[in-house]
């Protein structure tokens, strides 16, 4: 018998277009402007209901583990807050750089709430998924809702953009860059003023992580500067990625070709409406 084909769902990658730190909260956690732009390119993730309950993740790539990655972290959760006696195998092909800062684990974990939510039919509205999305992370939201968004609080507070449809190179170099050293970091700035969607649209776009990143780690000074001849490069997230848009798709992959053998690079189209939910609704 020929083996089966998985059916793939997408887990699209985000930037971070503008970010901005303005001030700290009661609980610790930093308020943050950002603006998310999804991408048409992302990690894929295969689901198998199954009846016994189980949920397990199959063949699971170099560097992310089964038992507690954010797929199978989300898929309990989701299956906790339903009640559902329904299990399932989780497949992942992992083509995003881990620990990147496009959003690849948190992107994981929300395509397995919208999915699986689906498949088990377990009735979830869309807010309800977010707010189990947010308890693993504060991108995750985003992610589920499916739209580039403007983010206000932890990143949660979430307003559609409709963004143009650029192309975008994103080039990752090799070095691992540590979110909480970043945020501990003296020279961060943390009470920048606030900024309105209209301030982003006359071209703020500043990440207050880009220049500790940088003193921190000097070869991300060498990526934004590779990428410089395409457009205005940027860090993503707190990094290690850096990203520039560009006018088209032949001139991202000549942006991507410039880069140095070994790093990990790709290019994509910014998306208002995420793949995943383009695909849910031709599969419902």
């Amino acid at each position: 018998m020929a083996p089966v084909t998985p059916l793939w769902w997408p887990a699209p990658a985000k930037l971070n277009l503008m970010l901005r730190i303005v001030g700290r909260r009661a609980d610790g956690y930093h308020e943050l402007q950002t603006v998310f732009q999804l991408l048409d390119f992302g990690d894929r993730l295969a689901f198998e209901p199954r009846p016994d309950g189980l949920i397990r993740k199959l063949d699971p790539p170099p560097g992310v583990p089964e038992a507690n990655g954010l797929a199978v972290r989300a898929a309990r959760l989701l299956q906790q807050a339903s009640g559902t006696a329904l299990g399932a195998d989780i497949r992942l092909d992992k083509r995003l750089p881990l620990g990147g800062g496009v959003g690849g684990g948190s992107s994981d974990a929300a395509t397995t709430l919208v999915v699986l939510n689906h498949l088990w039919g377990t009735g979830l509205t869309e807010d309800q998924l977010a707010e189990l999305g947010r308890q693993l992370g504060a991108d995750v939201p985003v992610f589920v809702r499916g739209r580039s968004a403007w983010a206000e609080g932890v990143g949660d507070k979430l307003t559609p953009l409709d963004l143009p449809e650029r192309w975008y190179v994103v080039a990752c170099p090799p070095v691992h860059v540590s979110t909480a050293e970043l945020f501990a970091d003296p020279k961060l700035p943390r009470d920048m003023p606030r900024i309105t969607p209209h301030d982003f649209w006359s071209g703020e776009h500043d990440n207050a992580f880009e220049p500790v990143a940088v003193r921190r780690h000097p070869i991300i000074a060498t990526a934004l500067e590779m990428l410089r001849p395409f457009g205005e490069p940027h860090l993503t997230g707190t990094g290690a990625c850096v990203f520039c848009a560009c006018e088209d798709h032949a001139t991202a992959e000549r942006a991507r070709r410039s880069l140095p053998a070994g790093w990990t690079s790709f290019t994509a189209r910014g998306v208002t409406r995420s793949p995943l939910h383009l695909a849910l609704m031709q599969r419902a």
